[in-house]
């Protein structure tokens, strides 16, 4: 089960006011769903994919293993726990790296 914390979920919605003055609201909507949908690959029932992404070197120096997936101009920090797997941090790559904390 994959579990949006609240700091992914107002990245998200960040996302979301920056693409919709760019274009439109629905295509924003649209590229969040997209987002959104991405990670469920990370709880497929066939096979374990929770280490497709590369190892988030931003975040190394934090307790956990984070990884990193690139979808658009975004790219979704995400750990696996013992019963979820969170996503953590939702960054617009278009931004200044060092926002990325």
């Amino acid at each position: 089960m994959i579990v949006w914390t609240t700091r992914a979920k107002k990245d998200l919605d960040k996302i979301i006011r920056f693409n919709s003055e760019l274009f439109g609201s629905e295509k924003a909507k649209e590229i969040a769903h997209t987002i959104e949908r991405s990670t469920d690959i990370l709880t497929s029932q066939n096979q374990n994919f929770t280490e497709i992404g590369a190892v988030d070197e931003n975040f190394s120096h934090l307790k956990y293993t984070y990884r990193k997936l690139i979808i658009h101009h975004c790219k979704i920090t995400y750990r696996e726990g013992k019963n979820y797997i969170y996503i953590v941090r939702v960054f617009d790559t278009r931004q200044h790296p060092g926002k990325n904390k």
